[in-house]
């Protein structure tokens, strides 16, 4: 897109899809406290996915994000989910 200034990369309706999501876990945590720090006390989003490659070969990722980040993803979600239903 002209003047856009995102660093994402665009996919269209001809990019190949790699990996395909095979289950998605999502669990609310509180973290309490650390080695470096006596008392965190902020919430966070653990999230768990199981993703198969062109092969097959299933891999498990995980990553935690803060509560506003796992709003946004929930609502790309759906916004993605919002697109494939018009296909």
């Amino acid at each position: 897109m002209e003047g856009s200034t995102s660093s994402e990369p665009m996919l269209d309706a001809k990019s190949e899809v790699t990996n395909q999501l095979i289950d998605f876990q999502w669990k609310l945590g509180m973290a309490v406290s650390s080695d470096s720090c006596r008392s965190l006390k902020y919430p966070y989003v653990a999230v768990m996915l199981k993703v198969a490659d062109h092969s097959g070969q299933v891999k498990n990722k995980s990553f935690e994000m803060t509560i506003p980040q796992f709003q946004n993803f929930y609502k790309q979600f759906k916004e993605i989910a919002a697109v494939i239903e018009t296909v």
